[in-house]
């Protein structure tokens, strides 16, 4: 049975049955928010970057990883933290499910993958082998969906690597380093969001390497 959050169920109890199933459906195929591999060593951040469902590693079990098996040895000193995983991932026509590829960070490859929730707290990741991400495994939500990034508004005609406040502002912008965690400072005067407590990750949107793609 399809799992609908009470708050929710009590809010539209009395719009009748068929609004209850419709809204509860919308929210079994929303695939972002924060999901916990099959064997719990890491969290997958989903969102929709410019269209386009992307993840990154926004948890590990064992902090401090490298990309050490990436085929660029430029990259293999980067943080898997804040990692992309999911890669471009487009909504297949007539279907709640979205395919792209799969960034393995055990072999450094990427594989065409498809993701698909499967209820409000599990989506199912299909399409390659080998690795902790593969082999049609379920993955379980441990954070709610999460709204269109501020990022996406902006990202036509942006500067690659801004912020929205930068974009809008036309301010100039410091170099980032691939594989940072930390979106971009703001200009002068103006305060840095914070992230959630203990998220060093916060909106995979404005992370170096989505962003140079994703905008």
């Amino acid at each position: 049975m399809l799992h609908c959050p009470r708050t929710i169920a009590r809010t539209i109890a009395y719009s009748g049955l068929f609004l209850a199933t419709g809204l509860c459906s919308a929210l079994a195929a929303d695939p972002t928010g924060d999901w916990k591999v099959a064997d719990g060593v890491a969290n997958i951040r989903v969102a929709q970057c410019n269209g386009s469902m992307w993840g990154a590693v926004a948890w590990e079990q064992r902090p401090g990883g490298k990309d050490i098996h990436n085929p660029d040895a430029s990259k293999q000193t980067r943080p898997t933290l804040g990692m992309p995983i999911l890669i471009d991932m487009k909504k297949k026509a007539g279907v709640d499910a979205w395919e792209g590829q799969v960034y393995n960070a055990k072999d450094g490859q990427f594989y065409s993958s498809t993701i698909k929730p499967t209820g409000t707290d599990q989506m199912e990741i299909q399409g390659c082998v080998l690795g902790f991400l593969c082999g049609g495994e379920t993955w379980t939500r441990v954070a709610p969906p999460i709204p269109s990034s501020p990022a996406n508004s902006m990202a036509k005609g942006a500067v690659k690597g801004t912020t929205p406040a930068q974009a809008k502002a036309g301010a100039p912008v410091s170099p980032k380093t691939t594989g940072s965690v930390n979106p971009a400072p703001k200009p002068a005067g103006q305060k840095q969001a914070a992230a959630p407590s203990g998220d060093v990750v916060g909106d995979i949107c404005l992370l170096p390497d989505i962003a140079r793609f994703a905008h």
